[in-house]
Formats: C-alpha cells, sequence, structure tokens
C-alpha cells in the first residue's frame, strides 16, 4: 500500500484517498443531523429539544476536538515514519494514542458528569431548554469511551492507505443511528434521550469495526499489547501536531457558546434554535473541507519523510485545488439556496425564515474557507505544529470571539451584528492564511524536513 503514496500519479491518488473520507464525514455528520432533523420533528417541544442539542453541543465538539488533537496529531507523524521505513516507531505511535484516547475519555467522562447542569447553563440554556439539554447529554456522556476511540484511531487506518475501510467505520456507525434514532425517538417514544442512546450505541459499534482491523493482518500498523503505554516523548510530539485539529474543534464549542449566549441575550430561543441548524451546517461545511485535504494528508506527510520534494509540491497543489472548488461549491449552496438544508431540520415556518435569513450573512464569507482549511492540513501533514496552531487560533479566538462580543455596541439590530462576525472573520483569517503560506513554504521545502519533537534520520531530497 505504501508503495502507491511514492509512484502513483497524484491527483488520481487524492481522490482515490479524499472520496471514502468525504463519504465517511458526510455521513459521520449524520449524527448530529439525524439527530437534530428526528429531534426537531417531535410532536411536542421540537423547538426547545432542537435548541437543547444546540446547546449541548460545545460539550460533544470538546469530545470530538480531544479525539482530534490525538489522531490527527499521530496519524500525520505515523506516516512520516513508514515513509521513512521505521515501521516499528510507527506502531509504537498508535499504540501511545490508544492509550492517551483512553485516559482522555475517562477523565471527561467523569469531570462533565459532575458539571453537566452549571456547564449547560452556562452555555445558554434558559429554564424552558435546561430538562431537555440535561436528558441528552447526560446520556451521550456515557459513551465517551468509545466515541473518543472510533474518531481518534480511525485516521490511523486512512494514514495506511485503506481510506474505503475508515469511510466504512463510519458509515456503519451512522446507519446504526439512523435506524435507532427512527425506533427510539418515534417508534418507542422516548424523545430526546432517544436520540442519545442511539448516537452512543451506533459509536460503540464504530468504536469496535476500528479496533477489531486494527488488531488483524490485515493493518501495516497494528495495534499490539507491548506498545500500549504512554512514551512522554512521542506523546509531546503527537499533542504539539495535534494541536491546530484541537484548537479548531474545541474552540467550535467556544464559538457556539458565545453564539448561544449572545443570542439568546439579545434574540431569545428562536434565535439559538436558528445558530444551532447553522452551527451543525458549518460543522458540515468544515468536516468535508478536511476530507479533501486529509485525503492528501498520508501523501504529503509519506514523500516529504522519504524526501521527495515534487510529489510533495504536486500533492499541495491539488490539494488546494480540490478545497478550492469544493468551498466554492458548498458557499454557493449556503447563500443562494439557504432553504434547501434548513428544511432537513425544522418544519417551524418562523424558525425558517429567520434561519434563511440569517444564513446569507453567516455564510458570506466561506467562499474562500476551503482555501485556509486545505493550508492548515498541509501544515499538519508536514510537521508543522506552531504555523498550523497558529492558524487555527486566529480566525475564532483573535478575530470572531471578540467582534461577536464587541459589534453589537455599535450595529443594529445587535442579533445581526452577532451574525455579521463570522463573515468578517472568515475573510480576514484567509487572507492573512494565504500569505503565510507562500512565505512559508519558500522556506519549508527548501531545508530537511524537520517536525515537532521528532527525530529524523538525516537524507537528501530526491527532486
Amino acid at each position: 500500500m505504501n508503495e502507491r503514496f511514492g509512484n502513483e500519479s497524484v491527483p488520481k491518488l487524492i481522490v482515490s484517498l479524499a472520496t471514502p473520507a468525504i463519504i465517511a464525514q458526510l455521513i459521520n455528520a449524520m449524527y448530529s443531523v439525524v439527530d437534530r432533523m428526528f429531534v426537531g420533528r417531535m410532536a411536542e417541544n421540537g423547538t426547545l429539544a432542537l435548541s437543547a442539542i444546540g446547546i449541548s453541543f460545545p460539550i460533544i465538539m470538546v469530545i470530538s476536538a480531544f479525539a482530534a488533537l490525538v489522531g490527527f496529531g499521530g496519524s500525520p507523524l505515523a506516516s512520516i515514519k513508514m515513509g521513512e521505513g521505521e515501521l516499528k516507531k510507527a506502531e509504537e505511535l498508535l499504540g501511545s494514542c490508544f492509550s492517551l484516547l483512553l485516559i482522555a475519555s475517562v477523565l471527561m467522562t467523569t469531570i462533565f458528569l459532575i458539571f453537566k447542569s452549571q456547564l449547560l447553563t452556562l452555555f445558554g440554556a434558559s429554564s424552558d431548554t435546561l430538562p431537555f439539554a440535561e436528558d441528552f447529554i447526560g446520556i451521550y456522556l456515557i459513551g465517551t469511551v468509545p466515541a473518543l476511540l472510533s474518531l481518534g484511531l480511525n485516521p490511523f487506518i486512512a494514514a495506511q492507505g485503506f481510506a474505503k475501510t475508515a469511510m466504512v467505520t463510519i458509515c456503519v456507525g451512522a446507519a446504526v443511528n439512523i435506524i435507532l434514532d427512527t425506533i427510539f425517538i418515534f417508534g418507542m417514544g422516548m424523545g430526546i434521550k432517544g436520540a442519545a442512546w442511539a448516537t452512543i450505541i451506533s459509536q460503540t459499534i464504530s468504536a469496535g469495526w476500528v479496533l477489531r482491523f486494527l488488531t488483524s493482518r490485515r493493518a501495516q500498523l497494528r495495534l499490539r499489547l507491548k506498545h500500549m503505554r504512554v512514551n512522554p516523548k512521542v506523546a509531546a510530539s503527537v499533542l504539539a501536531l495535534g494541536l491546530s485539529p484541537f484548537i479548531m474543534l474545541s474552540t467550535e464549542s467556544l464559538i457556539q457558546i458565545v453564539f448561544n449566549k449572545s443570542l439568546a441575550h439579545f434574540g431569545g430561543d428562536m434565535y439559538v434554535a436558528a445558530i444551532g441548524i447553522m452551527g451543525t451546517l458549518m460543522q458540515i461545511f468544515t468536516l468535508l473541507l478536511s476530507s479533501f485535504a486529509q485525503g492528501a494528508q498520508p501523501i504529503i506527510g509519506y514523500n516529504y519523510g522519504a524526501g521527495n520534494v515534487a510529489r510533495v509540491k504536486s500533492a499541495i497543489k491539488y490539494c488546494t485545488f480540490f478545497c478550492a472548488a469544493f468551498g466554492l461549491a458548498m458557499w454557493s449552496i449556503a447563500v443562494f439556496m439557504p432553504q434547501l438544508p434548513i428544511m432537513i431540520f425544522t418544519n417551524n415556518p418562523e424558525l425558517s425564515t429567520l434561519t434563511v435569513r440569517l444564513m446569507k450573512i453567516f455564510f458570506l464569507g466561506t467562499c474562500i474557507y476551503g482555501v485556509q482549511l486545505a493550508f492548515q492540513q498541509i501544515f499538519i501533514a508536514l510537521g508543522q505544529a506552531k504555523v498550523s496552531i497558529f492558524i487555527a487560533i486566529l480566525r475564532k479566538i483573535i478575530l470572531l470571539i471578540p467582534m461577536v462580543l464587541l459589534l453589537p455596541a455599535w450595529i443594529r439590530p445587535q442579533t445581526d451584528a452577532v451574525i455579521i462576525a463570522e463573515p468578517i472573520a472568515d475573510i480576514c483569517a484567509a487572507l492573512t492564511c494565504c500569505v503565510l503560506f507562500v512565505l512559508k513554504m519558500k522556506q519549508l521545502l527548501k531545508d530537511e524536513p524537520a517536525y515537532s519533537g521528532m527525530q529524523r534520520v538525516p537524507g537528501r531530497y530526491r527532486s
């Protein structure tokens, strides 16, 4: 399989790896979409339950962020090690990441269960939505261990070139989730609790699928008991490189909190439900774009480790082109045909009308978002932890959150001021990222490959 990374046509290889990843992420997004679709159409309290899931979203995103911290921090380094011919060290990476995921899942389950009521109130829950949010997240947290294992270990399957297997992992879980949502929410009348139980059962099945593959003879990188310990040096390298996707996802939860609190204050529960829908669509948008770049990551990492500059540059070029084109397509739907995705989530005319109007503002700056995500994922594939971290915090922490808090003081209506902050941050961050990418790449591809905390066998590039 690794020979493909070094010899096969780059655009063909990217498409072959990215297509299953895109399908997988699209189906993975169904976890959130299906829950909200079914819950939003409940005969009683559908809008309140939909708002409750939106309020619970920050906790879910933090769990996903820790999975990304380990999975997307470790899998590019494993690709580089495979490119260098260091299979044993790549397996040590996998074993350390497994242990890190277990530790993180136990800690998060404990902390979130103890403080769930306080956190949900902090995230914008009203007296009407809090009971629904507590019911949902209280059950969801029981499945934190399988959620982290399935999300955090699946990138190691794709990093070996088994993109279709990684896709099936997610497809199996999503299919089970859709079936169980129908049965639990409507067939058994369990409401929002049924959505939570459906999710954790499906995630448990996905985790079992991942572990079965990584311990089988099919895997080039196998999960072995002797490597299931946390090597501090390896863990530091994984966490340093994984900070970028971790920040992207964890700050997504912070963004959701800020949006929920601001819109609840200025507009009420209806605006919270609307931002919940838009937040889900933005998550899908980001996941699909990232999938294109993640299809190129093993190719970039493997050839970077092997010293093949020509293929690294080619993979970067095609990755950027694909992400830009796909980003424009997604932006066109969000801005010019917002009714299409909105009708999936709600049949409430008032909520639909409000969300259509806000979406045309909210997604205005995402026309060049694909380029930013491509560059960020490329830096991760090359092991450039510091640059990828800066890009991750620029859009959300440095730009978006301050504007969400400050713009309502000058722009009316204040609800629109909160929404306008999104496109301004998107455009400013993307332009900054483009300049940084051009400057950094000229330097990076002239030097010997070096990545955070990991020692590389010296060698020459082949051009």
